[in-house]
């Protein structure tokens, strides 16, 4: 499957620099009005590097409308951060100056680019995303047109440090708020310096106690970025990687291309248990 390439540039309520939204588009010979789900993919804090555009470019690649918001418009123009230590201080700032608002302002507009396309199929969109990226997908399900989400060693949700203020609602909202047609995989690594262990199990405990439908992943030895191919400083695993992907496709393809109708049942039936 071929892809194609493009970006739109949308007016926000914050700031004079527009938000741009990159989207990749899968193209399928002779077939001009193919249809599909959207995705939206949240980046590190570095913006839309290459490792971001390649993970984009392979989500696409399997039938899927990507989209990828530039998220620092607030302060700065869509040109990714550079991975050294002007980069990573200026996007640690941005993160922690940047509006909650304008975060959930950023997830509807990229909702909207998808309904604009005529190649999204309207009805089915999921969200991925890396370390802050996997906060903001993680955060995506409050825009109840987002059913699913694959959410890779998200950060800050455990210490509510996101935004201006540092003093997030994700978990809380995100806990409470979920409905039965949407749930999460969260997926962490054992050695991951960027969320504790006391973290995780904060995260786990809260949406299990609330009943949200999720999956949860600690895989052993994997470290932050563990899916960064560029610039991870040696922490890369490509098989843990493969594996990672074959699950959040395995959720994209059940909850984005199929049409399984509304939730039913209260979810307390009763699983027999036998050998």
């Amino acid at each position: 499957m071929l892809i194609k390439e493009s970006y739109v540039d949308k007016s926000t309520s914050y700031g004079e620099i527009p938000l741009r939204v990159h989207i990749w588009t899968p193209v399928v010979r002779n077939y001009p009005q193919a249809k599909f789900p959207g995705v939206i993919v949240y980046s590190e804090i570095y913006q839309v590097t290459g490792p971001v555009r390649r993970f984009a470019q392979r989500i696409a690649s399997q039938g899927y409308v990507v989209v990828a918001p530039a998220i620092y418009h607030d302060f700065i123009g869509p040109e990714p951060l550079n991975y050294d230590t002007e980069g990573t201080d200026d996007g640690n700032k941005y993160k922690i100056t940047k509006p909650l608002g304008s975060y959930d302002e950023d997830n509807k507009l990229c909702c909207d680019v998808l309904y604009e396309l005529p190649q999204f199929d309207g009805e089915h969109i999921g969200s991925t995303g890396m370390c802050l990226g996997g906060h903001l997908s993680f955060r995506s399900l409050l825009d109840k047109r987002v059913c699913c989400s694959t959410c890779f060693f998200p950060t800050d949700i455990d210490t509510k440090t996101l935004g201006l203020g540092t003093q997030d609602d994700s978990l809380e909202r995100v806990s409470r708020e979920t409905d039965r047609n949407q749930e999460l995989i969260l997926i962490f690594g054992t050695l991951d310096t960027h969320v504790s262990p006391e973290g995780r199990d904060l995260i786990r405990k809260e949406l299990r106690d609330n009943d949200v439908k999720f999956t949860f992943l600690e895989l052993m030895d994997a470290q932050h970025a563990f899916i960064r191919d560029e610039s991870s400083r040696d922490r890369y695993d490509s098989a843990l990687t493969e594996c990672c992907l074959t699950l959040m496709f395995e959720q994209f393809n059940r909850r984005l291309k199929t049409s399984l109708g509304p939730f039913q049942g209260d979810g307390d039936s009763k699983i027999e248990h036998f050998c």
